[in-house]
């Protein structure tokens, strides 16, 4: 259920917002535009030991007014311990030929680049912002400057991913690489011309360009993103994502180091559980609960984790704190754990040539039950993964496997289920109560939500509920602990509301409040729009709601729909309507088997083809007079 699209964030700060493009979509008129890229120009000269210098230039042309707003600045993040940057020209080009330099009253540095709230402790990523003067629609702002990286992410190791929009207008692009000859360098471009690869004495010189004069419309359908679908490149010195793993793990391992601190914490934390999973599952929810998240993950100057007697006296960390904590405390107990390098965003699909920034968070394996757990994810229970690491490509620092995967979420596993009972008043006023069961990830998703919530709030929500909705009512909640790191959550709620449907008339029936799963949601999807030539993301659900309805004298129900039973190929769906003189009883099943978390085009039309069905079962109303 629920098909996504998904995107990765790869263009620069200053770039326009960019979806995958499809094929046979329209060009974007002429006038459509609000500013376009007139020249991009990048340039790296790569050392042997894997430190760089980056030159960019970028040319931006303002064509309309909206702008404004975000072409006026334009960043670039750095790290203050490896990197500088040096401004080398930054100037509003007027219309009327005119240069107008940026003045240095217009540069603004922010230490720690909003990354995360550990402060610079945790990451040292600096934003430099430059904000271009007497800025109006016709003028061209330009911005150049050099990046030094005095030292790599990794020794001798060299890595670099540039993606453009094809939605954006690129007068012309060029990428240049220069880089020692001995350097075992790969590459992999899309929709680039190779202009130039050469041995030149000790230096290989390489060169893509590209040009988009006649930019795409933005597409509103959800799609995979894929990187052979859009203009880019990448260009590393890994031989494969197994480098990545291990040059890591070269640095991560020594950190997971039993302490006799580490190995007191750990007795501690198991107290008296002796099973290995039930030990293991403490472990994870104490890490899990107790350090907090700071920092960024994978990324400039954040490839070693902090020492863990500082995480532990801090309580905070970023994934590779996280993993590593939880490694050492595992292995003080005997439980053979090792980290694992994954995306957590939306990379499903990873290209052939590998590139670290393809690798931004850390997880942990543990090889005893092959299973990944996330303790960065916080509220998800042992055994689960968060949404964004899961049907992933996942890289061992340890026990490395090519075309290793994250485990989908399991068919079945996320249900929900709402019973619904209620009076109806020949009024049109209604009282009664609803008892919702989730299950998995709606469970997870609902303890998160209800978390700091207490149950007084909770009631209060359910009147300003039905004052939300212009009617005048009351209700109490029972919920269980949302504290709880646990797949199973229920709550119950009572209610009464004046007038709240019109006498005679005609309803569809649908939970009372607002809920995970409702069979609606899964239904929506009949609209939603997809690509026809690539897959989307996609997962599994199940929902289950049932009715009991009662409607007071002189009240008589006249009219209920029909029952239905379809099936699908991984989805089914039935509703039955059951008459009892003025009583109503009515259960809804719907399953979504799914596999995921890739679905291609042929199986999401038939998907859309059967939620039009359900859709219109969904429609059909009760009438009573």
């Amino acid at each position: 259920m629920l098909k996504q699209a998904s995107a990765l964030a790869l263009a620069a700060a200053w770039s326009f917002a960019c979806a995958p493009a499809v094929a046979g979509r329209a060009v974007q008129p002429e006038g459509e535009r609000s500013a376009q890229i007139e020249r991009l120009d990048v340039a790296y000269v790569i050392q042997p030991d894997g430190s760089f210098t980056k030159t960019r230039e970028q040319a931006i042309k303002v064509l309309k007014a909206d702008a404004l707003e975000y072409v006026k600045d334009a960043s670039i993040d750095y790290s203050t311990s490896i990197q500088k940057v040096d401004v080398l020209e930054a100037y509003t080009l007027k219309a009327d030929g005119r240069r107008l330099p940026v003045p240095k009253s217009n540069y603004q540095v922010q230490t720690n680049g909003g990354h995360g709230d550990g402060g610079p402790v945790f990451s040292d990523v600096t934003s430099m912002t430059v904000v271009f003067p007497e800025l109006a629609v016709g003028d061209t702002t330009v911005f150049k400057y050099r990046l030094t990286g005095s030292q790599p992410m990794f020794d001798k190791q060299f890595s670099e991913v540039e993606s453009f929009a094809l939605e954006n207008y690129y007068g012309q692009v060029d990428v240049r690489f220069d880089a020692p000859a001995q350097l075992p360098v790969k590459s992999e471009a899309w929709q680039m011309e190779r202009v130039r690869d050469e041995v030149v004495g000790d230096r290989r010189l390489s060169h893509w360009r590209f040009q988009n004069r006649q930019p795409l419309m933005r597409s509103e359908t959800a799609s995979l993103f894929r990187f052979e679908d859009q203009p880019g490149l990448v260009y590393s010195t890994f031989a494969s994502y197994a480098d990545i793993a291990q040059v890591y793990g070269a640095r991560a391992s020594a950190k997971a180091a039993v302490t006799p601190r580490i190995r007191k914490l750990a007795d501690e934390i198991a107290g008296q559980r002796k099973q290995p999973r039930e030990v293991a599952t403490a472990l994870y929810e104490w890490v899990s609960t107790n350090i907090t998240y700071a920092g960024n993950c994978i990324g400039l100057g954040a490839v070693v984790p902090h020492d863990l007697d500082f995480v532990l006296d801090n309580k905070m960390g970023d994934c590779k704190d996280h993993a590593t904590l939880l490694q050492a405390l595992m292995t003080a107990r005997g439980i053979p754990a090792t980290q694992a390098l994954i995306n957590s965003g939306g990379l499903f699909l990873l290209p052939r040539t590998p590139a670290v920034s393809m690798v931004n968070h850390v997880i942990t394996y543990l090889p005893e039950w092959d299973l990944y757990v996330d303790a960065t994810a916080k509220g998800i229970p042992f055994g689960m993964l968060p949404h964004g690491d899961m049907g992933k490509p996942v890289f061992r620092v340890d026990g490395y496997r090519e075309g290793t995967m994250t485990p989908a979420m399991a068919p079945g596993s996320a249900r929900q289920t709402v019973k619904t009972r209620m009076k109806v008043a020949a009024d049109g006023s209604i009282a009664g109560d609803a008892d919702v069961e989730l299950h998995g990830m709606y469970a997870v998703g609902m303890r998160a939500a209800m978390r700091g919530t207490t149950a007084d709030q909770a009631s209060q929500s359910v009147k300003r509920y039905f004052q939300q909705m212009g009617a005048n009512g009351n209700g109490t909640m029972r919920m269980d602990d949302p504290q709880a790191l646990a797949d199973r959550y229920r709550y119950q709620v009572t209610f009464s509301v004046d007038q709240a449907l019109p006498v005679p008339g005609a309803i569809a029936l649908s939970p009372i409040f607002s809920t995970a799963a409702p069979v609606s949601r899964f239904a929506a999807q009949a609209n939603l729009q997809v690509d026809e030539t690539r897959p989307t993301t996609c997962t599994s659900g199940s929902s289950q709601e049932e009715y009991e309805i009662e409607f007071a004298s002189p009240l008589q129900l006249a009219a209920v729909p029909p029952d239905v039973d379809l099936k699908g190929s991984a989805f089914s769906y039935r509703a039955s309507y059951k008459r009892d003189g003025n009583k109503l009883r009515v259960t809804r099943v719907l399953e979504d088997l799914t596999p995921g978390p890739l679905c291609d085009p042929g199986y999401n039309q038939d998907y859309k083809d059967f939620m039009r069905k359900v859709l219109t079962n969904l429609r059909a109303q009760v009438v009573y007079q």
